[in-house]
Order: C-alpha cells, then sequence, then structure tokens
C-alpha cells in the first residue's frame, strides 16, 4: 500500500503512480481529456449504428456531432462555472482552464438538447426520431467519460466501508472536495494520509451501462418517436438524483442548500414519467 495513490480495498485492486497526464511533444494532455474525446467517439460510432440499422444516414448524425461536441463542452463549462461563480469572479482566467475537469454533464446535455432543436429544424427532420439514436450515443460516451473523474481524482462521495470502497491518496485530492464526513475518517499508513470514499463516478457509469444495455434491447419494440429519449431521461435522472446524493463536490442551488443535479434529475424524472404515461396511452388509443 507504501506506493499506492488509489486502493479498491475489498477487492484487491491497487493503482500505483497515477498519474493524471501525459507528455506529447513536451505539451502536457491530461487523461480527462483523453477519456471524454473516446468517449465522445465511442457515442458517434454507437449512433451511426443505429441510424444504419433504422434506415437513416448515418452522415447526418456525424454532421450533428461536430456542432453539439462543441456546444456540449462549452454548456457544461457554463453550467458549472455559474454555480461556481464564488471562485470564478475571483479567477477569471481558470473559466478557459479546462485541463482540470469542471465540466457538469447537465450543462452539456442542455446544450446538446438546444443544438439539437436548432439542427433539426434546419434539416427538416424529426427531433424526436433523431434524439431516440442520438440518447444512445449520449449515454455511452457518458459511460466511458465518467472515468475521466478517476484520472482527476473527483466526483467521489463520502466515507464509506462497502464492498466498492476507495482508498484515495490524500495528497491527490483538492481540499474542496472534502467535507467533515470523509476528514473524520481519513487512515494515516506510514505517515501518508489517505481518505476511504464512495467511488460514484463508478456507479454512475455502471447505472448508465446498464441503461444502455436496457435502452440496446428495448428499442426493437418502440412503439413511437421519442419513447427512447423519454425513457433516457427517465433512467438518467433517475441514477444521477440517487448519485449526486453520496456526491462531496455537489453544485448548490443558490440559497436553497439543494444539489442543482438533484433538482435538475426530479424535474426531468417527472416530465419524462408524464410524457411515456401519456404517449403511451394515446398509442394504445389510436391502435
Amino acid at each position: 500500500m507504501n506506493g499506492a495513490d488509489i486502493r479498491f480495498v475489498h477487492l484487491g485492486i491497487t493503482i500505483e503512480h497515477l498519474k493524471s497526464s501525459i507528455s506529447v511533444f513536451g505539451f502536457r494532455i491530461a487523461f480527462y481529456g483523453i477519456i471524454i474525446g473516446i468517449g465522445m467517439l465511442a457515442g458517434i460510432w454507437i449512433a451511426q449504428s443505429d441510424a444504419k440499422r433504422r434506415g437513416q444516414d448515418p452522415e447526418l448524425y456525424l454532421d450533428f456531432a461536430l456542432y453539439a461536441i462543441i456546444c456540449s463542452i462549452v454548456g457544461a463549462r457554463i453550467y458549472y462555472v455559474i454555480f461556481e461563480w464564488d471562485y470564478y469572479k475571483e479567477n477569471l482566467l481558470q473559466i478557459f482552464n479546462l485541463r482540470a475537469g469542471g465540466l457538469a454533464i447537465y450543462g452539456g446535455v442542455i446544450a446538446g438538447a438546444i443544438t439539437m432543436i436548432v439542427y433539426t429544424r434546419v434539416k427538416k427532420v424529426s427531433f424526436f426520431s433523431m434524439a431516440d439514436t442520438g440518447v444512445l450515443g449520449l449515454v455511452t460516451g457518458q459511460i466511458i467519460g465518467r472515468w475521466g473523474n478517476f484520472f482527476n481524482c473527483e466526483a467521489f462521495g463520502g466515507y464509506t466501508d462497502s464492498l466498492l470502497a476507495m482508498r484515495i491518496k490524500r495528497s491527490l485530492v483538492n481540499d474542496n472536495m472534502l467535507n467533515a464526513d470523509v476528514l473524520s475518517h481519513k487512515i494515516v499508513e506510514n505517515g501518508v494520509e489517505f481518505i476511504q470514499v464512495h467511488p460514484t463516478f463508478l456507479y454512475e457509469s455502471c447505472w448508465n451501462l446498464c441503461l444502455l444495455i436496457f435502452m440496446l434491447w428495448f428499442r426493437k419494440y418502440k412503439k413511437y418517436d421519442g419513447q427512447m429519449f423519454w425513457i433516457y431521461l427517465f433512467g438518467y435522472g433517475t441514477g444521477r438524483f440517487w448519485i449526486e446524493n453520496l456526491r462531496t463536490d455537489q453544485l448548490i442551488l443558490f440559497g436553497t442548500g439543494l444539489a442543482v443535479s438533484q433538482a435538475l434529475s426530479l424535474v426531468l424524472i417527472l416530465v419524462a414519467a408524464g410524457n411515456l404515461i401519456w404517449r403511451g396511452r394515446k398509442h394504445r388509443q389510436a391502435a
């Protein structure tokens, strides 16, 4: 354990000398960005594959992705900065520093949805038809992208001694991600401090993997355009609502003490459930 940076204590998995970046021709490239990029490419591939299956033009999704990726990154950053404004108003140049993380998924999802609304109107195609395929790519990207948080040693939860408990070298973690619960359970081994926490990035990645598997199975039973879109919003919102409650780095809704992601997740759950019930009844009546 002396040389370990991260250890899953009850699984016997140890990671030594964890690096957050690599050097390419003297330029530091963060693993966070590399993994986000891999997730985007995998998501595009999944979306194009589903488009072929449905008889759609796969190039439509590649074309859309070029716009959506840029808009989603900008949206994810703006969302994060808004709810961390107390820090960024004193450090304005840090707003443009993405190598240290600071992308909020919900901001990216919202920006991506707005981009798709505009794109489908310009191309004169159905938003819901395209969204049904697009969410398969989106959730694929989320499954992979969450592992960027692993290399940044962020997006974890409070103290736990459960099966999946993750022990991290204290020096790798930013102070603003630690709460009293985590610090009160810190572990010292041979003069080195460690914290032991919920690996919430892993929980969300696994939850999204289960959601993707379900959607890939269910798509052959789809009754109407938009059904997969609403299933994604309901499924992702449900998982995020639960997982967000465990995290130590929540973005808080101004003056409420409520996590922004939990509030937004609850809205998505209710809206998605309402649409699934309403559209389901409408489809049965028309049958």
